[in-house]
């Protein structure tokens, strides 16, 4: 059960609440957001939930039968909406297309493919200057210097920036750098990072993990909004199977999964989720039809020289294709996916 509370409510108004739920052994755990104050209660009865209802600190109460209560779509009807500012809003009935290299490399980099990102009108660039490696001795990233100069470009060209964080120690310092944070698949159950995070007024995108399950995702996602961070996003970035022709198995299954359970917005990563720069395309748009609410892509002007994935990195050419093609199919599957009943 969640009971969403009045923000005057008063201390004494509370305090009969307190008391209410005490006479019926329901434990309860406070939540204060950006935007709400909850009571997440945990019931171990049947409960009839009209006894809160009209209680004068009382906005509205809900029964949830899921695990992860804050982000269910059985108490959250309307999706949830990610502003950025600037007119930049994630949101369902659109298709926000994230791109960028996978690491940051230089300044001449980031200028050629911020103007690539205008030309195209997207408003959101990608790319890591913390990377988790497989070997220690691939290149890293450029770290907060690297953001820094990631961030001064964008900005003069109003662009936001999403870029992977890797531990708490460098959230503080890469705070004011950073549009979205990202948690990749590694650290989908760091649950230190994850209650980190719910501690920041940051919109955060969390990636499933590498072997993940949708509930496990659900969870983490679970993790920052009970902290006390509402502005989520969830990812499906491909799982790790049996299969090796291409890199992770992409769950186009997961897409129209998330929407059914959650009220978060749901991105699709088809760089890793395949691994393989011509096939890209197809599984982005295959996402959009499934009813995503945007993907995220890598893309480099050489994809050959890039430092680190570069197989999976699209070219300015094939990126300007998939731009076309995303704003063809959107006009074709808005007249019907996002009219879909969640």
């Amino acid at each position: 059960m969640i009971i969403q509370l009045h923000k005057n409510c008063t201390a004494q108004e509370h305090l009969v609440l307190d008391e209410l739920l005490a006479q019926n052994n329901i434990k309860t755990v406070e939540i204060n957001t950006q935007f709400n104050h909850y009571l997440v209660c945990i019931l171990k009865r049947e409960f009839d939930i009209r006894h809160i209802g009209n209680l004068a600190c009382v906005k509205d109460v809900h029964r949830v039968t899921d695990g992860y209560k804050l982000v269910s779509r059985q108490w959250k009807v309307n999706p949830t909406k990610i502003d950025l500012g600037d007119g930049v809003i994630i949101q369902e009935g659109d298709f926000t297309l994230m791109a960028g290299p996978c690491s940051i490399e230089s300044e001449a980099q980031v200028e050629r493919i911020v103007k690539e990102l205008v030309k195209n009108d997207v408003k959101i660039m990608r790319g890591g200057v913390y990377k988790p490696r497989s070997s220690p001795y691939s290149f890293r990233g450029l770290g907060i210097d690297g953001l820094k100069m990631f961030h001064a470009q964008c900005q003069a060209h109003g662009i936001k920036i999403i870029t992977e964080v890797m531990q708490v120690s460098q959230i503080r310092e890469m705070a004011d750098y950073v549009d979205i944070f990202q948690v990749g698949a590694r650290n989908t159950q760091n649950f230190n990072l994850l209650d980190a995070l719910g501690e920041i007024d940051k919109p955060v995108m969390i990636k499933r993990g590498i072997s993940g399950t949708i509930d496990e995702l659900l969870q983490s996602a679970e993790y920052i909004f009970s902290a006390g961070n509402e502005k989520l996003m969830l990812c499906e970035r491909g799982i790790r199977t049996f299969e090796s022709a291409y890199r992770n198995t992409f769950d186009i299954n997961a897409i129209p999964i998330l929407k059914e359970k959650s009220h978060l917005p749901v991105i699709a990563d088809p760089s890793h989720g395949i691994g393989i720069r011509k096939h890209v395309e197809k599984i982005t748009l295959a996402s959009l039809a499934a009813g995503a609410d945007g993907a995220i892509v890598e893309m480099h002007y050489e994809p050959e020289k890039a430092f680190s994935d570069g197989q999976q990195n699209l070219n300015f050419e094939e990126f300007g294709g998939l731009v076309m093609k995303i704003n063809k199919l959107k006009k074709i599957t808005n007249s019907f996916v996002h009219s879909v009943s969640y």
